[in-house]
């Protein structure tokens, strides 16, 4: 749902403003002054605000809300009389202005109009972005919608930009854009997963190390930063780096060079940075488990990745679309289909690993789906204790009690395999077809689980 800020410090014309917009379908959000409606400038779609307040003026909040975001419209509220003011107003990019008393049908129009404007230019920038990058970004809530545009304004200025968001949301994707509408498309991108290497090798692998640096260094490495070169380097999941590997990532933003272990030579790099965390790096600061200076240098613009909570509208249409990757994937015949009341249950669920979770549950129904449409009862296979953890691995190693959820899955496909030869009296054609499976794959999985006969 598309949100209206409305800036008044009476609050009989907020209330007013509100009533009416009720009727256009809008979420409304209020403050009583410019110091109010700053920290909510960014969740706004539109903002209609008052010229005369205590403290910073309307024309004050128009400067800073273009400064912020120049595609954001702003409509101005002005006293009778005061056309000069209101010339003022558009002369500094105002979209639109309104004399008071205002009429209530006026107000509705002229707002509507702001939001057909602002969803064009968003869908305009949204186009452009995805063209370049050549990659499709599924979903249409204003959630969504909001990070498009803001990775669209923010994709082609040389600046450093925090991607926050959580598990699974596609912050990964998100970089991936920025690099292609930059102007260092043509140069490398170059990703490195904070998460996934130990300290030590991790230094080596960003800043590299000289041939005989260390026991096993038989050649030298080129760091990641020195393969960014000219380009844009990722570093995913920054809050995960240790504290000592912090301190030298920011001598290498601040000097913009790096010296691989082992070696007395400097080089030189010219590279965009472009990190990316799950976690609150603020809080992180507060307990002494990230550099203060370091998150400063890396936060200098953040943009927000919203969850699956947080864009619901969208799961249908990121379900049909997997749906329809993996039908393609498995070689079934036709595309599975996706039955409305399995969808409702979809966009009921918590998905707390967001669309990587989605993908792998509709990844799951469509590898043992026994027909063409997945109905409700299939979502028993992806609302147990998987769908609602984030790892599926037991901690330090450790095996549950009981089969795993592999072995569970295999159990039920091999079950499922063994009834259709049964019904058919091994006739795999037809096996095949119940399944809705191509033939080939059918045999793949028999071979699989010998089941074929001898």
């Amino acid at each position: 749902m598309s949100k209206v800020l409305l800036v008044d410090d009476e609050a009989a014309v907020r209330f007013a403003l509100s009533e009416v917009l009720d009727g256009i379908g809008v979420e409304v959000l209020t403050a009583g002054s410019t110091e109010e409606a700053l920290p909510q400038i960014e969740a706004a779609d539109v903002v209609v605000t008052d010229f005369a307040m205590p403290g910073k003026s309307g024309l004050e909040l128009l400067d800073a809300v273009r400064a912020l975001d120049p595609t954001l419209p702003v409509i101005m509220i002005t006293a009778h009389g005061s056309e000069r003011i209101a010339v003022e107003a558009l002369k500094r990019g105002a979209y639109d202005y309104m004399s008071k008393p205002f009429d209530n049908d006026e107000v509705a129009y002229s707002i509507r109009r702001a939001l057909e404007t602002r969803a064009l230019r968003r869908r305009s920038d949204r186009v452009e972005l995805e063209t370049s990058a050549g990659i499709r970004v599924v979903g249409e809530s204003p959630a969504l919608q909001r990070a498009m545009s803001t990775a669209a304004r923010l994709a082609d200025k040389d600046v450093t930009v925090l991607i926050r968001g959580e598990t699974g949301t596609g912050k990964e994707l998100f970089a991936s854009l920025l690099h292609a509408k930059s102007g260092r498309a043509d140069k490398p991108l170059v990703k490195f997963n904070c998460a996934a290497i130990p300290h030590d090798l991790a230094e080596a692998q960003l800043f590299g190390y000289s041939r005989g640096a260390f026991t096993g260094a038989t050649s030298a490495h080129q760091g990641y930063f020195s393969q960014a070169n000219g380009g844009t380097i990722v570093l995913d999941e920054i809050g995960e780096l240790s504290l000592p590997l912090q301190s030298k990532l920011l001598r290498v933003l601040q000097e913009r060079e790096v010296q691989p272990l082992g070696s007395t030579k400097v080089e030189k790099v010219d590279v965009r940075l472009l990190a990316s965390t799950h976690r609150d790096l603020s809080a992180e600061v507060k307990a002494g488990r990230f550099r203060e200076d370091l998150y400063y240098r890396i936060a200098v613009v953040e943009l927000h990745v919203p969850s699956l909570r947080e864009r619901r509208e969208d799961i249908s249409l990121l379900a049909r679309e997997f749906a329809r990757k993996y039908s393609e994937r498995f070689g079934l015949d036709d595309v599975v289909q996706l039955a409305p009341e399995f969808l409702e249950l979809l966009q009921r669920s918590p998905w707390p690993g967001n669309v990587r979770q989605l993908e792998n549950a509709i990844a799951r129904c469509v590898a043992l789906a026994t027909g063409s449409v997945i109905g409700p009862a299939a979502f028993e296979l992806i609302s147990g204790p998987a769908v609602g953890s984030e790892t599926l691995s037991a901690p330090d190693g450790l095996r549950p009690e009981g089969p795993t959820f592999r072995e569970q899955m295999e159990a039920f496909e091999r079950n499922l395999l063994t009834s259709a030869l049964a019904a058919t009296a091994n006739n795999q054609s037809e096996a095949a077809r119940r399944l809705g499976l191509n033939r080939a794959t059918l045999y793949d999985r028999l071979k699989k689980y010998g089941l074929l006969p001898e």
